[in-house]
C-alpha cells in the first residue's frame, strides 16, 4: 500500500510538473520573446544614437557607428519566422505577454511597408552615423518615424 501512494504520488507529481513545464512554454513563447529580443536590442541601440543626438550623452564616431550597424542589421534580419500568424494578444492561449495586434496579419502586406521604411531608414543611419552630430541627428529621427509607423498600428499602446 505504501509504494502505491509513493507511485501514486509521484505520478501526481510529475504530472502537475509537465503542466507547469508546458504552460510556461505555450504556443509561440519562443517567437515571442526571440522577437522582443531583436527589438530590445534594435532599441538598445537607437537609444544611445538618440541620446547622443539630444547632447544627452558625448558623441563617439566610432560608437554612433556601431550602434547605427547594429539598428541596421536587426532590420536586415529576415524575422518573418518570428511573426506567426496567432502570436498576438488576442490569442488566449499565449503564455507570454505581447503587444502585437493582430492587425499585423489581417492587414497584410501593409505591414511589410512598414519593414522596408525601416530597413531604409537604418541603412541611412548606419550610412552617417559616424559622420558627426549634423548627420546623426536627421538620420535617428528617421528611424523613429519608421519604428513610430509599425508601433502606432500595430503594437497595443502600453
Amino acid at each position: 500500500m505504501k509504494k502505491q501512494l509513493v507511485f501514486a504520488t509521484s505520478v501526481v507529481a510529475l504530472t502537475v510538473a509537465a503542466t507547469v513545464a508546458m504552460a510556461a512554454d505555450g504556443p509561440f513563447t519562443k517567437e515571442i520573446k526571440a522577437r522582443q529580443g531583436l527589438m530590445q536590442v534594435t532599441s538598445f541601440n537607437l537609444g544611445m544614437l538618440a541620446a547622443m543626438a539630444k547632447g544627452e550623452r558625448d558623441y563617439d564616431a566610432k560608437l554612433a557607428a556601431e550602434a547605427g550597424q547594429n539598428v541596421h542589421r536587426a532590420a536586415m534580419m529576415n524575422s518573418a519566422s518570428l511573426w506567426p500568424e496567432g502570436s498576438d494578444l488576442s490569442n488566449k492561449e499565449l503564455t507570454v505577454e505581447t503587444a502585437a495586434k493582430p492587425e499585423a496579419w489581417s492587414t497584410y502586406p501593409e505591414i511589410n511597408e512598414k519593414h522596408k521604411a525601416w530597413l531604409e531608414a537604418s541603412e541611412k543611419l548606419a550610412a552617417v552615423a559616424g559622420d558627426g552630430l549634423d548627420a546623426l541627428k536627421p538620420a535617428v529621427g528617421g528611424v523613429g518615424k519608421s519604428c513610430k509607423g509599425c508601433h502606432d498600428d500595430f503594437r497595443q499602446k502600453k
